[in-house]
């Protein structure tokens, strides 16, 4: 906790006095493979793609840390399925705290059970209640991802929520499920970026702005919504630069992003990754995104 407390500042100084872009949080994908076939999905390897080895991660960590990172972020594909002969993600979570990460976070569709896990923090993609989140992610999955969830018995446990076309409706209702289920610490709220082939799903510009209208009542009101409303009000007009270099990625076949792949894809004037407007008011010393920031890394397990 006290590193934490002093290379925070630390690492504000550096980018926001000296100029210094280096990444605070890394994403590192262990693999394209998933047993989901989601209808947003971008990711073509669903069925036997890449699967990084043990050694190759723990070299991807090592220089994400020398970068500057402190916090990791393990994604897929789906990285609860990951193996390399004897090793599981566990081995990992162990690995990146070793070599000195502050914190470790596992994001996953919760199709598996979870209760194993040894995150410091576990993020569960929610695509909405019920048959909005099987609409999108097939048949079973909401029930499955409830019965884990609530298995877990992990004290931060959070849901992510994209909003797209199919689930728009389901929005509110969503934000209720998360106040009342006791699983479930607070949720984050994005839109569908419209990467290549997924443009369909996106929302209308005025119809996301509406729901950004609601969704900042809702946190005023005392919602567990991870968002800050300086943040939120970003994202409903995206004129804004763009700090994601906050976050470096690290994809399932080595290619190293100093950014969000939006910035290679050319999406980011459409981007709905509502981290991006997070990052920018942390860098413009809003209050209430640095209080949120605070409590989002500094909480304990």
């Amino acid at each position: 906790m006290l590193k934490q407390l002093f290379y925070l500042p630390w690492w504000f100084f550096l980018a926001r006095v000296l100029g210094q872009k280096r990444p605070l949080q890394t994403v590192l994908f262990v693999s394209n493979i998933c047993n989901l076939r989601c209808k947003h999905c971008a990711e073509s390897g669903h069925a036997g793609g890449i699967s990084r080895t043990y050694e190759e991660l723990s070299a991807e960590m090592e220089y994400a840390y020398g970068l500057g990172s402190r916090f990791i972020d393990f994604e897929g594909g789906e990285p609860t399925i990951w193996r390399d002969g004897a090793y599981d993600l566990n081995d990992l979570l162990a690995l990146a705290k070793k070599i000195g990460f502050y914190s470790c976070t596992v994001t996953t569709n919760a199709q598996l059970p979870i209760d194993w896990l040894k995150a410091d923090s576990i993020w569960v993609s929610l695509d909405g209640v019920g048959k909005y989140h099987d609409l999108i992610r097939g048949k079973g999955a909401f029930a499955r991802l409830e019965k884990n969830i609530a298995q877990s018995h992990h004290p931060r446990l959070s849901v992510n929520m994209a909003i797209n076309r199919l689930n728009a409706p389901s929005v509110l209702e969503t934000i209720e499920y998360a106040k009342t289920n006791p699983a479930i610490k607070q949720i984050s709220l994005n839109f569908h970026t419209p990467y290549a082939g997924t443009e369909h799903m996106a929302l209308s510009w005025n119809e996301r702005v509406r729901l950004l209208d609601t969704i900042i009542d809702y946190k005023r009101r005392g919602y567990p919504i991870m968002n800050s409303v300086s943040g939120l009000k970003l994202m409903k007009t995206n004129d804004f630069p763009k700090d994601c270099w906050v976050s470096n990625f690290i994809l399932a076949d080595g290619t190293r992003l100093a950014e969000c792949a939006g910035k290679t894809a050319g999406v980011c004037d459409e981007c709905g990754f509502c981290m991006a407007g997070e990052m920018r008011s942390v860098l413009t010393l809003k209050p209430d995104t640095i209080l949120a920031g605070l409590k989002l890394r500094l909480s304990g397990k």
